[in-house]
This record gives C-alpha cells, structure tokens and sequence, in this order.
C-alpha cells in the first residue's frame, strides 16, 4: 500500500492537532485553575465579586479616614447627588447601604468604568434592568472615586453628614 505525500501530510497535521488539543499543557491543575478562576459570565473571580475595571486588587482600606470622607462628600455632591441619594431610590439606587451589599473595589469599578461593568457584570447589568438609566462615566480619577468609597463608608455608619 503506497500512500500520497498529500495523505502524510494531512495523517500527521490531524495527529498534532488531536495531540495538541487533547494533551494540552502537560499541566493539568492549570487548566483546572483556568476553568475555576472564570464563571459563566466570562469574568474572574475577582471580577465577579470586585467588579471590572482599573481596581484589579483588593484595597487595604483601614479605619475610616474622615478627611478623606470629606473630600468624597463634595465629590458625591458635585458628581453623584443628581441621581444617587442615601437613603432614597432616585434616578439610581439609594446608596447608605452599598458598601456592605458591595465591596469597595465594586463600587470604584462602577464608578471609574460604568459601561463596561452594565455590559459585562451579571450585577450591574440587574441594576440597569431596574433602573433603566445607565451610570454615566463621570471621568473621576481613581483618588477620586476612593474619596467617594471613604464618603460611602462613612454614611454607612453615621446618619449626620455635619459630623465629618
């Protein structure tokens, strides 16, 4: 039986392509860490709890930082209070409760990187179903939208604006 160059050929690419696809890497608990690290939504772990955006690490926020707070109220009043109030639903949701429905990272992602996070994040996208307005990007800076992380934390614990 003589056999084409045209048949060895195509033989030996299906062989390494069956090779290749099947034997992967050699390191099975990568590929298990792979498949773990990312849901259905195509997003991280970390994305799924923390939100998509430039905040790519947990934050080692402290003891609330009250001048820091203050810095978030006037940002929150300048960038946010025309849609956002604390304890009332508006135009978005009422917002005293957030940091501990969401975890700080969240909530700046949402912040610095809103249409990303109402077309990707399984959360943000029930919010905008709710709400049918999406977040505007307001182009803070990441010192910025901690501030208004620091201000959030800050009512979440206190009712009096005035005390900060």
């Amino acid at each position: 039986m003589k056999y084409s160059i045209k048949q060895i050929i195509g033989l030996a690419i299906m062989a390494s392509v069956l090779f290749v696809g099947c034997g992967g890497s050699g390191n099975g608990d990568q590929a298990s860490d792979q498949s773990s690290q990312e849901n259905e939504n195509g997003l991280s772990s970390f994305e799924q709890k923390n939100g998509i955006g430039p905040v790519t690490e947990k934050l080692d926020l402290g003891e609330i930082d009250k001048e820091l707070a203050k810095k978030g109220q006037n940002m929150f009043e300048t960038k946010c209070s025309a849609c956002h109030k604390m304890d009332e639903r508006y135009v978005g949701p009422q917002l005293r409760n957030t940091t501990e429905e969401r975890t700080p990272e969240y909530v700046m992602n949402m912040i610095l990187n809103p249409a990303e996070m109402v077309k990707k994040h399984p959360e943000a996208k029930k919010k905008l179903a709710e709400f049918m307005t999406p977040m505007p990007n307001q182009n803070l800076s990441q010192e910025e939208a901690r501030s208004i992380v620091e201000f959030l934390r800050y009512m979440n614990k206190n009712q009096d604006v005035d005390e900060i």
